[in-house]
C-alpha cells in the first residue's frame, strides 16, 4: 500500500473517530438518534449504526475498515467520477461494479465488497447522494414458455448520442433480448425486432403483452382492441395471444419494466459512445456477461441457465413474410425439367429459363416465394397448396416474353418501306425501353390501316426527327395535324428545304391598349378580349 494511502485511511479514520465522539456524547447528554441525526446532519442510519455501537466493536470496526479501504481505494477516483458524471444519484452497485470489471478485467473482490466500500464513502462524507433509488412491484411468476414481454425506451447520452431501446424477456427465465437504433420506431421495426428475439431465443411463447403503442396498436373500445394492419398479419402468421396493458398499469408488465430501467442504468449510465454500433457491441457483450450471465435478484437463478429449460417449451419458430427479402430461412430448391419445383409434396411452377436450375425458395405459413439464386430477386410466389400432389401454375411462366416482344419490334420496323421510319423507331426503343411493347401496340392500333398517306407520314417523320420528339403518340399527333392541309401543299414539297421554308402561317396577335386591361381589372369594362 503506497504512502498516499496510508495517509487517506488515517485520515478517514480521524473523521469517524470524531464523529463517533460527538455521537457518544450527546448520547450520553440524552438526545435520541433522530436528534442527534438533525443536530450533526448525518443520517439516521448512520447515527443508529453508531449509537448502538460499543468501544470494543467500534476498533474492530475501525480495523475491518482499514481491510475495506485496501480493498477498493484504488479504484476510489473512478467511481467518483462515475457518480460525478451521474450528479450523485444513487446507481446500481452492480452496474459499478461492472463498468469497473470491464474497464479493469476481473476485480480480485466481490459485490458485496464493493457495497460495503461504497456504504464507507457515503459514511464519511466523501459521496453524498442527491436522490433515492425508485422500487419497483414484484410480478407474480409464470411457467415456461407462457409469456413474453416487450417495451421500449429511450435514452440520450450526455454526448448526444440517442439510442431508441427495444427489450424483451421471457417472464419465467428471465432470459433478455435487447437491441439498440438510432430512429423512432416503426411497425415493421417492432416486427423484425421480434422476429430477431425469436432467433436469440430459439422459439417464442404463447403470449405477448404489450404497452399502448401506437406502432402496434390502432385503438382500444372497451376491451377490444384493433391492432395496426401489418402488426395485425403478424400475429395472425405467428398465431400469438396478446395481452395489452391497460394505460399507466405498470404492474401488468412490471417485468419489462425492470428490464428498460435496468439497461437504462446499469449498462448506458456509467458508460459513453461515439456511434450505434459501438454501442451494440458494448451491449451484446454486457448482456452475456451481466444481463443473462448473473444471479436474478428476484428468481436467485441464472437466466442463462434457466433459458435451457425454457426453450423446451417455446413454440418453434417459423418464417415470417416480414422477413422474404432476408437470407434468413431461404433453402436451395433444383427446378426440374418442366420448370416446377417440389415443396412439401406438391409442384410450383416457375419461370422457363430456370429449367434445371437452382433456386431459393422461402416458405412461410400460407406462401411460397421463390427468388434467384445469383440476383436475389423475387421471379415467382404461390399460395400454399393445402391438398398434397396438386400442381400450382402460373401460366405466364411458359410465355417467352422477350422472345415475343423481339418479334414485334421486327413486325413494327417493316410496317413501312422508307429510311426515316426505321430510324424514328429505333430512337423509340431507346427511349421507351420498359414501355417498348406499349408503344408497339400504338402503332398497330393508329398507322397501320391502309388510309395512312405515306407521304404526309414521312413529313410528319422528319418533323418529329428533326424536334427530336420520339414517342408514337407525338407522331400520331403531327401526322394529323399536317393532314388538315390540302394534299397537294404537301406531295409538292421538296423533303429537303421543307423545315427551311416558312411553311406554317404567321398568327396575327392582337394588340390592345394597356388602358383597357387596367379598367377591366378594375370592373369599369364589359368587353371580352
Amino acid at each position: 500500500m503506497t504512502i498516499t494511502s496510508v495517509k487517506n485511511i488515517t485520515g478517514v479514520k480521524m473523521v469517524i473517530q470524531i464523529m463517533f465522539n460527538k455521537i457518544k456524547l450527546l448520547q450520553r447528554q440524552g438526545y435520541s438518534i433522530i436528534d442527534i441525526s438533525n443536530k450533526l446532519s448525518i443520517s439516521r442510519k448512520t447515527i443508529s449504526k453508531y449509537y448502538h455501537m460499543s468501544i470494543e466493536n467500534y476498533k474492530k470496526y475501525l480495523m475491518a475498515m482499514s481491510n475495506k479501504n485496501k480493498a477498493f481505494d484504488k479504484y476510489k477516483t473512478d467511481i467518483l467520477i462515475i457518480y460525478q458524471n451521474n450528479n450523485f444519484k444513487k446507481l446500481n452497485m452492480s452496474a459499478i461494479y461492472d463498468y469497473l470489471e470491464e474497464k479493469f478485467g476481473k476485480l480480485p473482490y466481490t459485490e458485496k465488497t464493493l457495497r460495503n466500500y461504497i456504504n464507507f464513502l457515503v459514511e464519511t462524507n466523501q459521496l453524498i447522494f442527491t436522490e433515492k433509488m425508485r422500487i419497483y412491484e414484484k410480478v407474480p411468476e409464470l411457467p415456461f414458455g407462457k409469456q413474453m414481454q416487450l417495451d421500449f425506451g429511450v435514452y440520450k447520452s450526455d454526448n448526444g448520442l440517442k439510442l431508441y431501446i427495444f427489450a424483451a424477456v421471457l417472464s419465467s427465465s428471465r432470459y433478455k433480448y435487447i437491441s439498440f437504433q438510432a430512429n423512432p420506431f416503426k411497425t415493421i421495426d417492432i416486427i423484425l425486432h421480434l422476429l430477431d428475439s425469436f432467433d436469440f431465443f430459439q422459439g417464442y411463447t404463447e403470449q405477448l403483452v404489450i404497452d399502448q403503442d401506437r406502432t402496434m396498436v390502432v385503438s382500444e373500445n372497451k376491451g377490444d382492441i384493433i391492432f395496426t394492419k401489418d402488426f395485425q398479419y403478424f400475429l395472425d402468421e405467428m398465431g400469438i395471444k396478446m395481452y395489452v396493458c391497460r394505460k399507466n398499469d405498470p404492474e401488468s408488465k412490471g417485468k419489462i419494466e425492470n428490464v428498460i430501467k435496468y439497461v437504462k442504468y446499469n449498462f448506458l449510465q456509467p458508460r459513453s459512445f461515439n456511434n450505434l454500433d459501438e454501442a451494440k457491441t458494448s451491449l451484446q457483450k454486457w448482456l452475456n456477461r451481466r444481463g443473462n450471465g448473473k444471479i436474478h435478484q428476484t428468481t436467485k437463478k441464472i437466466p442463462a441457465d434457466e433459458i435451457i429449460i425454457e426453450r423446451k417449451y417455446l413454440k418453434p419458430e417459423i418464417n415470417s413474410i416480414f422477413r422474404k427479402n432476408h437470407l434468413i430461412g431461404r433453402e436451395e430448391r433444383l427446378v426440374n425439367e418442366h420448370s416446377f419445383i417440389s415443396v412439401n409434396a406438391s409442384q410450383y411452377s416457375v419461370p422457363n429459363r430456370y429449367k434445371n436450375k437452382t433456386v431459393e425458395i422461402f416458405i412461410t405459413k400460407n406462401k411460397l416465394f421463390v427468388f434467384d439464386i445469383l440476383s436475389g430477386q423475387e421471379v415467382a410466389n404461390h399460395l400454399l397448396s393445402l391438398v398434397p400432389g396438386k400442381k400450382k401454375i402460373n401460366r405466364d411462366h411458359f410465355r417467352d416474353k422477350q422472345k415475343t416482344l423481339d418479334e414485334l419490334k421486327l413486325k413494327v420496323l417493316e410496317l413501312f418501306p422508307f429510311e426515316d421510319w426505321k430510324t424514328f423507331m429505333k430512337y423509340n426503343f431507346k427511349k421507351y425501353v420498359r414501355y417498348s411493347r406499349d408503344q408497339c401496340m400504338e402503332v398497330f392500333k393508329h398507322l397501320s390501316n391502309k388510309e395512312i398517306d405515306l407521304e404526309i407520314l414521312e413529313v410528319s417523320l422528319i418533323y418529329c426527327l428533326k424536334n427530336k420528339t420520339y414517342s408514337i403518340s407525338n407522331l400520331k399527333d403531327t401526322y394529323k395535324y399536317f393532314s388538315v392541309f390540302d394534299n397537294n401543299n404537301i406531295h409538292n414539297l421538296d423533303k429537303n428545304t421543307f423545315f427551311k421554308t416558312n411553311f406554317f402561317q404567321k398568327i396575327d396577335i392582337r394588340k390592345r391598349d394597356l388602358e383597357l386591361y387596367k379598367s377591366i381589372i378594375g370592373g369599369g369594362s364589359n368587353e371580352i378580349l
